[in-house]
């Protein structure tokens, strides 16, 4: 069954933006780093999704980049998926453009491919695997 996984939310700082949702009384997990994206991360679970908060360790990330052009705000929809590489398949046979034809493991031990906006309608998607 599909659904969606997360919100990525492109932040300056992790900190100040984690201290809005603690104030909520949201729970916040502890700090992550990935060091392949060059990000450091908290998820924030909200009802059945959760919020991912993303800052940059470093100026040439895609974060940084991104904060760069457009400020911070939302960076892209991810949506959980029973199977990543049937999903990724069916996706390159219609001719859909993938970021990354490489499956990569992110935070959490996730298994992720991003879809090119171009394909998307101009969203950038990322495409996790369920039970991962």
């Amino acid at each position: 069954m599909f659904s969606i996984d997360h919100l990525g939310i492109a932040v300056k700082s992790l900190g100040a933006a984690k201290a809005i949702y603690e104030k909520l009384g949201l729970s916040v997990s502890p700090e992550e780093t990935v060091e392949q994206e060059k990000v450091r991360l908290v998820m924030v679970p909200v009802g059945e999704s959760r919020l991912e908060l993303l800052e940059a360790t470093s100026q040439d990330s895609t974060i940084a980049k991104f904060i760069a052009k457009h400020g911070e705000g939302l960076h892209h929809v991810c949506l959980r998926v029973p199977d990543l590489a049937a999903a990724i398949a069916k996706l390159q046979s219609g001719g859909v453009r993938l970021v990354s034809n490489e499956i990569k493991t992110g935070a959490g031990g996730h298994r992720y491919v991003f879809v090119h906006p171009q394909s998307t309608a101009g969203v950038l998607l990322e495409l996790v695997e369920s039970g991962h």
